[in-house]
């Protein structure tokens, strides 16, 4: 694959991945553009795309999952303190982001064929990209900023769980649909980003493991210079992505990314 489609599909999911604007929108119209541009080179394979698409997923894993480090642990310890009987935010916080992650992995196997069938088309990109930003605006200006994750309530954690199901239409943006819903619900920003990024890991980690399936049937198991470019590029954009958003999020609103989202759309 050529070096310059590997670097800009890298930074195209890795910037994206975790901001509220899609990066399975952008990736596919990204696709859409190479395939358009009139370049003296041969057309991707379907599993040389499946080797990038793996990469660059696993790239994102790791970064939120480096910034995150301690929400990591704290999780880790608290189901081992919950498992002894002791009651522990930690533990409390790991169930509610599984929970969370469950009616989306339900909804994916059963509407993955038809997402990829008949959903992945620039015209649905275009309308969900504005639709859910105008959403995004309205959660973010008439809720409450009140709440932080401590407060979570069951009813929360399944709300926004069942609100990220929309994120299998592409152009939703699993980021900004599980933050709409969390602002909805009057989660201070931070918070909702927060929850939204840790829900993040189960979703990237699922979707790589069906991606790494898929190529796994389709026989091409080479790793090589170009993957592991693909996952490196897209660990440092995502790195440096979530770090903006969460500094920008400690004292500004969601407005520059609903511009962006119409802007698109």
């Amino acid at each position: 694959m050529p070096l310059l489609h590997i670097v800009i599909l890298a930074l195209v999911q890795g910037i994206t991945e975790f901001l509220p604007i899609s990066s399975s929108g952008h990736l596919i119209l990204t696709w859409e553009a190479f395939d358009a541009m009139a370049w003296p080179v041969p057309e991707q394979s379907h599993s040389e795309r499946l080797i990038i698409d793996v990469a660059v997923h696993v790239g994102t894993l790791f970064a939120v999952m480096a910034y995150f480090w301690r929400d990591l642990l704290e999780m880790i310890a608290g189901i081992v303190r919950s498992a002894a009987g002791k009651r522990d935010p930690g533990g409390r916080l790991a169930f509610h982001v599984v929970l969370a992650t469950i009616p989306v992995v339900i909804a994916g196997f059963l509407l993955k064929d038809t997402v990829t069938l008949y959903l992945r088309d620039p015209t649905v990109i275009a309308g969900t990209t504005i639709g859910f930003g105008l959403l995004l605006f309205l959660g973010d200006r008439s809720g409450l900023t009140i709440r932080r994750l401590e407060h979570m309530s069951l009813g929360a954690v399944m709300t926004i769980g069942l609100a990220q199901v929309l994120a299998l239409v592409p152009g939703t943006s699993r980021a900004g649909i599980t933050m709409t819903a969390a602002r909805f619900l009057g989660y201070e920003r931070q918070e909702a980003a927060r929850f939204s990024l840790l829900l993040a890991i189960p979703a990237i980690l699922g979707a790589g493991t069906l991606a790494g399936l898929d190529l796994y049937e389709s026989g091409n198991l080479r790793l090589g210079l170009d993957a592991a470019l693909a996952a490196g590029l897209s660990f440092l954009a995502a790195l440096a992505a979530i770090a903006a958003m969460m500094g920008w999020l400690r004292k500004a609103t969601f407005t520059p990314f609903v511009l962006y989202r119409v802007l698109l759309g």
